[in-house]
């Protein structure tokens, strides 16, 4: 019998040490989610435009995936660059390289502008970098 009530309340114990931290994790995604500095509702809206390319309109030739290898590994190695400039898109299609996200500043838009620019067989850079600050 004592054995069996020791499981019970083990068994109950750890379901609600479970069910709290569950919560607690719950409860600060919600907090995280709240907060003004993470809405990015405008540029969400532009993307669904169907406007603007996405990562996904990348195209698949040897070439448009070796000149955003090409950046991407530049701009990964620019130990100057913010996080935010080495996690820009880079989308290429047919030589046509687009940039496009958030950046530290103007510096660091024409810094991944010169780099695309640079590529051998990139034919044109549109720049759609977002400043972060002027």
């Amino acid at each position: 019998m004592s054995r069996r009530l020791l499981l019970m309340f083990t068994l109950t114990g750890s379901f609600l040490l479970a069910t709290g931290i569950a919560q607690a994790d719950h409860d600060t995604a919600i907090y995280l989610a709240a907060g003004p500095a993470l809405d990015n509702t405008e540029t969400n809206a532009r993307d669904k435009s169907g406007t603007t390319l996405t990562p996904e309109e990348q195209k698949e030739t040897k070439t448009d995936i070796r000149i955003t290898a090409h950046i991407r590994k530049a701009v990964v190695k620019n130990k100057w660059l913010s996080l935010d400039a080495k996690n820009a898109k880079i989308i290429t299609r047919n030589g046509v390289v687009t940039l496009r996200g958030p950046v530290a500043n103007a510096a660091e838009s024409a810094k991944l502008q010169k780099i695309a620019t640079q590529t051998r067989g990139v034919m044109q850079v549109d720049n759609q970098l977002d400043n972060k600050a002027p």
